[in-house]
C-alpha cells in the first residue's frame, strides 16, 4: 500500500466557497471530512460508522492501476489537489501526477453461489508477511428476474402468434446449431456479472492472480442418502455431504427457534422412531435445546403453539434443488473463465474453505468464505465493512406495463434520460424546506416532469439533485460484520 501520512490539518467545511478548480477539490476534501454527499463505504472508512478504516484504490495518470492507499492518505491527496474522485463504487481516485509504482502480490478470490457470489482482494499471500485483505465485495445477482423476463417475453410471442396483428418472420433460422456449451441466460448472467467485476478490480488494482472455490454438490446423495453401487454410478460422483448442504439450505439457524451462532444438530421432522427417512425433505437444523425437547414428537405437536413456523418449515422442506444445479452448472464455465484472463488461477474445495474460516475464527459470510478460499494459513483484516452489490439491470426495452393477466396497465417514458438524470443513478438531493426538507442520498427514480425519487423519498425536484454515480447496472450498498464468536 501507498505510504502512511501525516494527520491531516483541519480545515472548516461550512463556508461556502465557489470559484477556481482548486477551489472546487477544496470543497471535495471538506465534504470528506463531514461524509455528506460520499458513498456509506467511504464514509465507514472515515470512521463516521465506526467501523475499521478501508483500502481506498488509487490509479495513475493513465488510469493504471496503483496499489491501495489508506483513507488518511486519499484525504490528503485530495485537499493537496494531487488527486481527483475518479469513481464512488468502489471509491477510486486518480493520481495526476505519477505514472507507474511498486507493486505487491494482491489476489482475487471467488465463493461462486447461485444467488450471491462472493469477492475478496488479498494482498501479501506467498510472500514472509501475514496476507491482508484488501476489500471485500458481495455480489448479488439477478437470475431469477432473468427467468421471469424471458417467461415474460415468451407469452408475448405466443399471442402474436395467435392474434390479429402484424406478421413477424420465424425466428428458429436465425439460432445457432452448435449448442456447445451453452447455458440459459439466467445462469450465464452469473458467469457475466462475475467476471465483469473481476476484470473491473483488475482495473483498479493490480491483480497478479486469482482463486476460487468448485463447489459440487452431489444431488444423487442429498435425495437419496443410501444410495450405492450401480444406482451411484448414474449420478454425478464425489461431492457436498448432506450435512453440509443442509447447513447451507437453512442459511445455519435453528429452526425451531431461530438462533445463530450455536452448535447445531441435524433433526428428523418425522422421527426415525416413527418411520422418518434421512432424505433432506426431512431433515432441519436444531439447536441442543431444542432438539432435546422436541424428542421423538412429531413436528405437528411440537410447534402446535407456533401455527406459522410451523407452516414456514414445511414449505422450506420441500424447497428443489435448483440452486445447486446452478452452482453445478456454472462451476467449470467460471473456471475456464478466469482461464482465459492468463491469471494464475487457484482452485480450490468448499470443505478447505470451511475449514479454514473455522480454525481462523471468521464468521461465515459469502464474501468473507471467497478470503478463506485456498491455503490460507493466516489472515488479518477481515473486520471491514463489505460492499453490497446487487444486479439491477440498465431497464428494459419494453415502454408499457402490463398486469399479471398482460393488459396494459400504464406506460414509461420515452427516452430514458430526464433532465441529466436516468433511473439507476446515485444522487445527492439537498432539499432546502418542506416537508422533505433534508440530505437525501440514494439511487434515483426520474419522472418525465422532473419529480424524482431518491432513495425511498418522493418527488424530488431535479434541480435539487446532484450526480455522484452514473448507472451502470449495479445497486450498492455496505454491511458491517460483527466479531467472531
Amino acid at each position: 500500500m501507498l505510504p502512511q501520512s501525516g494527520p491531516l490539518e483541519g480545515r472548516t467545511a461550512d463556508k461556502p466557497t465557489v470559484g477556481t478548480k482548486r477551489v472546487l477539490l477544496t470543497r471535495r476534501s471538506a465534504t470528506l471530512s463531514r461524509g455528506d454527499g460520499l458513498s456509506p463505504r467511504y464514509q465507514a472508512s472515515n470512521g463516521l460508522f465506526g467501523v475499521p478504516k478501508l483500502a481506498v484504490f488509487v490509479i495513475d495518470k493513465h488510469k493504471k492501476p496503483l496499489m491501495p492507499c489508506t483513507e488518511r492518505r486519499a484525504r490528503l491527496l485530495l485537499e493537496r489537489g494531487r488527486a481527483v474522485i475518479h469513481r464512488k463504487y468502489p471509491f477510486t481516485i486518480r493520481i495526476k501526477d505519477r505514472i507507474g509504482g511498486e507493486m505487491q502480490p494482491v489476489r482475487v478470490k471467488i465463493d461462486p453461489g447461485s444467488k450471491k457470489t462472493g469477492m475478496a482482494l488479498v494482498i501479501n499471500e506467498g510472500t514472509n508477511q501475514t496476507p491482508k485483505i484488501l476489500d471485500l465485495l458481495e455480489l448479488e445477482h439477478r437470475g431469477k428476474q432473468i427467468s421471469e423476463a424471458l417467461t415474460k417475453r415468451r407469452g408475448y410471442r405466443r399471442r402474436r402468434r395467435n392474434a390479429n396483428l402484424r406478421y413477424r418472420a420465424p425466428r428458429f433460422d436465425n439460432r445457432g446449431g452448435d449448442r456447445t456449451g451453452w447455458l440459459p441466460p439466467s445462469l450465464q448472467h452469473r458467469i457475466d456479472t462475475t467476471m465483469s467485476w473481476t476484470n473491473r478490480l483488475r482495473k483498479l488494482c493490480p491483480v497478479s492472480g486469482a482463486a476460487i472455490e468448485r463447489v459440487r454438490f452431489d444431488m444423487q446423495v442429498i435425495e437419496s442418502p443410501e444410495i450405492s453401487g450401480v444406482g451411484y454410478q448414474q449420478g454425478t460422483l464425489a461431492g457436498f455431504e448432506v450435512r453440509e448442504y443442509i447447513l447451507q439450505r437453512d442459511d445455519r439457524h435453528c429452526a425451531y427457534c431461530g438462533r445463530t451462532d450455536v452448535p447445531l444438530n441435524l433433526d428428523h421432522v418425522i422421527p426415525r422412531a416413527r418411520g422418518g427417512s434421512n432424505r433432506p425433505s426431512n431433515l432441519v437444523l436444531a439447536c441442543i435445546a431444542c432438539n432435546e425437547e422436541k424428542g421423538a414428537r412429531p413436528i405437528e405437536e411440537f410447534l402446535a403453539g407456533d401455527p406459522k413456523r410451523l407452516a414456514a418449515i414445511k414449505a422450506q422442506l420441500k424447497r428443489p434443488l435448483k440452486d445447486a444445479a446452478a452452482v453445478n452448472a456454472t462451476r467449470w464455465a467460471l473456471w475456464e473463465a478466469l482461464q482465459d484472463t492468463a491469471l494464475p488461477v487457484e482452485a480450490s474445495s468448499g470443505g478447505r474453505t470451511k475449514f479454514n474460516r473455522s480454525r481462523l475464527g471468521i464468521p461465515k459470510t459469502h464474501a468473507l468464505d471467497a478470503a478463506c478460499v485456498g491455503e490460507v494459513e493466516a489472515l488479518t483484516g477481515w473486520n471491514i465493512p463489505t460492499l453490497e452489490i446487487k444486479a439491477t439491470g440498465r431497464g428494459t426495452y419494453c415502454r408499457t406495463n402490463v398486469n399479471a393477466s398482460g393488459f396494459p396497465r400504464g406506460y414509461r417514458t420515452r427516452t430514458k434520460v430526464v433532465r441529466g438524470f436516468q433511473t439507476g443513478d446515485i444522487v445527492r438531493a439537498a432539499v432546502p424546506k418542506g416537508a422533505r426538507a433534508g440530505i437525501h442520498i440514494g439511487r434515483v427514480a426520474v419522472r418525465a416532469r422532473g419529480s424524482f425519487k431518491v432513495g425511498v423519498v418522493n418527488d424530488i425536484n431535479w434541480k435539487h439533485c446532484r450526480m455522484l454515480h452514473r448507472a451502470d447496472g449495479y445497486g450498492y450498498g455496505q454491511r458491517a460484520h460483527s466479531p467472531a464468536p
